[in-house]
């Protein structure tokens, strides 16, 4: 990552969305609630995927992963497009399990597999 995740559509130096995170845990209970099998991870246009980790429980504070350190600055709202994505609910199958966004504090790359380890005192 250098000022947003590479390719991304919010990449910029300045913002408050310049990445965007969600629990692998919610992919299916949103996909439960449009009475589908799946939803992929694309579908709902986060750039990261966690697993066991209450991104919520970040609020407020500064996280690394791989040798990026992040701080959260919000909830991930659903947009409209989700209903265009995900069809007739897709908005309200998303509310409250969007995930977060984070802001880039240091810039650095982030692989698959790498841990989340928040920052303490920060």
């Amino acid at each position: 990552m250098t000022n947003g995740v590479l390719g991304d559509r919010y990449t910029r130096v300045q913002g408050a969305r310049q990445v965007t995170l969600i629990q692998s845990e919610h992919l299916g209970t949103i996909a439960s609630h449009l009475g589908r099998a799946q939803i992929l991870p694309g579908d709902l246009r986060r750039n990261v995927v966690t697993q066991g980790i209450n991104l919520l429980a970040l609020k407020d504070k500064r996280f690394r992963i791989g040798n990026a350190v992040l701080q959260t600055t919000g909830d991930c709202h659903p947009c409209s497009r989700m209903e265009e994505i995900l069809g007739i609910g897709g908005y309200n199958a998303v509310r409250g399990l969007g995930g977060i966004t984070a802001r880039i504090i240091e810039s650095g790359s982030v692989k698959l597999g790498d841990d989340i380890l928040v920052h303490c005192g920060d």
